[in-house]
């Protein structure tokens, strides 16, 4: 199977760029780091668009010190997709909370720019539309703390769910491992991670136009290198901050479409998108886990870009995004055994 792009973005996406343009806005690679991490912050600046029954911040410990989370409990919010009163029947059905999957989130930017709060929409989404509770992470980001230091903090951080589950009223064998651009890239590697260290169980990963391996060979970096969002300048500023030294971009858990072995790896779901460097790079991972006999959804939305799953609320809203929503939480509902249900 292979993935390709539409004849021209989606008309939503074009407005984006059209605006994007206008704006004037410095490629992350032309700026300071702190500037490139303030910019994405501002473009996903708004007032939260989902109610959820609670959202909470704290801390985990970490490898090095602590890390911060951010919890979304699902629950009836006013304007919570899912969400609905709670009634006299609530205490029966709390005794069956802990049979609901926990998604844990990492977030992306390639490894440098994102947080909790860039992508606090996202959560919110896949929490409402899924009814599981989400824990967002917020791992070290490089150049201050190149690989592996975040990878070391997803995996401390697995680590913590599947100990924690019960409080939060999930099944710590219902853990899914999610995250797009850089964090699908440590969601991959945290799952290789738990397979070789006969870590905690993973039950499953949502993989968004993930990073997996060397994109810069295939023909989607090409394509799409420029004019669409991401760019392959800003690529490779990314991997020069990320990786400290060049045999760390060898390493299996840093790129795990390099692994050797990618058999007994959880079932995923992987999004592409076809206007986007990564697509190619996305796809040849879904047919490694596929070849090593590993379960795998794919989707493609061809006439999307790069960074499309954040884009579901005004400025920045593409309606199509909305059906990968659709499209994801429907295979987690469907693998884990559950209508999502709280």
């Amino acid at each position: 199977m292979t993935a390709d792009r539409a004849a021209e973005p989606h008309p939503d996406v074009q407005r984006f760029l059209e605006l994007y343009d206008s704006l004037e806005t410095p490629s992350f690679d032309e700026v300071p780091v702190e500037r490139a991490r303030a910019m994405l912050e501002e473009l996903q600046a708004g007032e939260p668009a989902i109610e959820l029954e609670s959202v909470t911040d704290r801390t985990i410990d970490g490898p090095n010190g602590e890390i911060p989370i951010r919890i979304y409990e699902p629950g009836a919010g006013e304007d919570n997709q899912r969400g609905r009163e709670r009634d006299e029947e609530q205490e029966q059905e709390h005794e069956h909370e802990h049979q609901r999957p926990l998604i844990l989130y990492f977030h992306g930017g390639g490894w440098v720019v994102g947080s909790i709060d860039s992508h606090d929409n996202t959560c919110r989404k896949l929490a409402a539309d899924s009814g599981y509770p989400v824990v967002s992470v917020d791992y070290r980001l490089a150049p201050e703390h190149p690989f592996p230091a975040g990878l070391q903090d997803c995996y401390a951080a697995l680590e913590w769910a599947a100990e924690s589950a019960p409080e939060l009223g999930a099944d710590p064998d219902q853990i899914v491992l999610a995250g797009d651009s850089a964090g699908g890239n440590l969601a991959a590697g945290t799952a290789l991670l738990a397979r070789d260290q006969d870590g905690p169980a993973v039950a499953y990963q949502l993989l968004i136009y993930p990073a997996t391996g060397d994109a810069t060979e295939t023909d989607s970096y090409e394509e799409n290198g420029e004019g669409y969002f991401l760019t392959a300048d800003e690529m490779a500023w990314f991997r020069g901050h990320y990786f400290d030294r060049p045999l760390d971009q060898g390493n299996v858990y840093a790129m795990p479409r390099r692994a050797t072995d990618l058999s007994g790896l959880p079932p995923a779901t992987i999004i592409t998108a076809g206007f986007d460097p990564l697509r190619d790079d996305g796809e040849a991972y879904a047919t490694r886990l596929e070849d090593a006999g590993v379960p795998v959804t794919r989707y493609n939305y061809d006439d999307l870009i790069h960074g499309f799953f954040g884009m579901i609320t005004e400025p920045v809203a593409i309606e199509r995004a909305h059906e990968a929503y659709d499209d994801a939480v429907g295979d987690l509902q469907s693998a884990l055994d559950t209508d999502g249900t709280v």
